[in-house]
């Protein structure tokens, strides 16, 4: 009797739809801010929020030509993917303008609902340090760390929460392996420049100063450890030498923040399934799993297959590669690992 009294509970808990949403979770947009004055109503101001929280949500997932496709979409359908979402105010102490922020919370299966229908991929960045070096070379003359308008400002001009840009400490080693490469900066070894983050995604930028009106940069990238090049053309439209750096810094920033994305891939109508085991005991506690995994949003469901009073066998419905289910579900401190051909959880 005790036996089918857990089995009721479990497989209850399990079939629970609603998903455990959290900051953590990619489909969630915080600190929209907007001013609220009196000619505002609460209504409109809450239809801008979403408005620009949508958008701000296409930036962090969605490669720049797949944000194009969701521009077919009105108001109404945008404001019926929300869960929820919170408001704060923050007074200056005027009677007549607060500020409000917005915390937008999305709902991931109407999303991938979407995205399906659209044909759309979306991309969930586990790692968003990167690092960079950039390079500036002028009259045929290269700026490593001083002088360096790019090397300087970087982090300054440029801030999302799609990528934290790392630029690396002044290193004398390094500036003798560039000097080594100067007649040709793009066969530089990324694992030398980068020896001390060889595993994170790195990159140099080189930017040659020939063309006062357009100017040729080189991106030599390692993205999860893959070798990726590119190179574009940014124009000059009279705008004065500062401002014109500006630009190139976030347009590269962006172009790499592409280039991580479309490593990081969800094709939501292609999911895969994974049979595994779990051993009931006190720490692989089911509620538990559950609490964790419902934090990892490109797991979308978990079935339970068969139990008895010493495991579960569970089937995990997941997007994208396994090798990053695995490193997520350790993040949340679920090993899942093989042996013998069987795949097993463990909760540390």
């Amino acid at each position: 009797m005790k036996f089918y009294k857990i089995f009721i509970i479990i497989l209850a808990f399990f079939l629970k739809t609603e998903t455990i949403i959290s900051s953590e979770n990619i489909f969630y947009v915080n600190n929209v801010e907007l001013i609220k004055d009196a000619k505002i109503s609460n209504e409109e101001l809450t239809k801008r929020a979403i408005a620009r929280g949508f958008e701000r949500l296409g930036e962090k997932i969605l490669l720049t030509e797949d944000i194009k496709k969701l521009s077919i979409l009105k108001f109404s359908q945008i404001k019926d993917l929300v869960s929820y979402y919170q408001i704060t105010t923050k007074n200056d102490g005027s009677e007549k303008i607060d500020t409000k922020i917005y915390n937008i919370f999305f709902d991931k299966d109407k999303i991938h609902n979407l995205f399906f229908n659209l044909g759309i991929f979306y991309s969930e960045i586990a790692n968003k340090e990167f690092y960079l070096l950039p390079i500036l070379k002028e009259d045929d003359q290269l700026f490593i760390y001083n002088k360096n308008f790019f090397y300087k400002n970087w982090n300054s001009i440029y801030q999302n929460e799609i990528i934290e840009f790392i630029l690396p400490l002044e290193n004398i080693e390094i500036i003798q392996k560039i000097n080594q490469k100067k007649g040709n900066l793009l066969d530089l070894n990324l694992e030398e420049i980068f020896k001390e983050y060889s595993k994170s995604n790195n990159g140099i930028v080189l930017i040659d100063i020939t063309n006062p009106k357009k100017e040729k940069i080189y991106l030599k990238t390692k993205i999860l450890g893959k070798n990726i090049d590119k190179s574009l053309e940014i124009q000059n439209l009279n705008l004065e030498k500062e401002k014109y750096y500006e630009k190139v810094i976030s347009e590269v920033s962006i172009a790499i923040s592409n280039l991580v994305k479309s490593q990081n891939l969800i094709d939501v109508r292609t999911p895969s399934f994974l049979n595994t085991k779990l051993m009931i005991n006190k720490k692989n506690n089911l509620e538990e799993l559950n609490k964790r995994i419902k934090k990892i949003d490109a797991i979308n469901n978990i079935y339970v297959q068969e139990l008895n009073k010493d495991y579960v066998l569970i089937k995990l419905k997941y997007l994208g590669k396994l090798e990053k289910i695995i490193s997520q579900l350790k993040e949340n401190k679920i090993i899942l690992e093989q042996k013998a051909n069987e795949w097993s959880l463990k909760i540390i």
